[in-house]
């Protein structure tokens, strides 16, 4: 049996969006349990020239349920607007994403698998892909990318997270 589009993405997309949702509650437990401002994790960064945890995040909604919607649409940009700057910020984003995956149609997604797709940045940049190539190529590798970027920071704040963290809920057999 073939893997459609749908299944090769969007269960996985949902797993991690879940245990992001759990990285962010952690993160605010922790800020809150050891005396931080909530902004010593939602501005934290790996490196001067990262962006912070709260982009990582709503990168993780970029590059999955606003993704599909470039898709539905053959064309992607950038989402520019600020990342939120509040824990309940990030956790409507997520919700958001998971609301936009959960309403995604197998068979519609399957349908566009094959056309046409672009990236743009304004004029500066564009890439053109098949819808297929763009999300498997190119949004996948960045959403997994965030994701474990969003992880990566609370690790090295100090939170006493592990891989099961990352990993959320399983999609074990019965």
């Amino acid at each position: 049996m073939p893997l459609s589009l749908h299944a090769a993405l969007v269960p996985g997309w949902l797993q991690i969006l879940g245990s992001v949702e759990g990285l962010v509650a952690k993160a605010e437990s922790w800020c809150d349990d050891n005396g931080y401002s909530h902004d010593e994790i939602i501005g934290a960064r790996l490196a001067g020239d990262m962006l912070p945890f709260s982009y990582q995040v709503k990168s993780c909604w970029a590059h999955s349920a606003h993704a599909l919607d470039g898709a539905a649409k053959g064309r992607f940009e950038p989402h520019m607007d600020p990342p939120p700057d509040s824990f309940a910020g990030l956790r409507e984003v997520l919700a958001a994403a998971k609301s936009g995956l959960s309403g995604c149609d197998a068979d519609a997604l399957d349908a566009i698998a094959g056309n046409d797709m672009v990236f743009a940045i304004g004029d500066k940049l564009r890439l053109e892909f098949t819808v297929q190539d763009f999300l498997l190529g190119f949004s996948s590798p960045n959403f997994h990318f965030h994701a474990a970027t969003a992880y990566g920071i609370l690790r090295m704040k100090g939170l006493e997270i592990g891989k099961r963290d990352y990993l959320g809920a399983l999609p074990v057999k019965g």
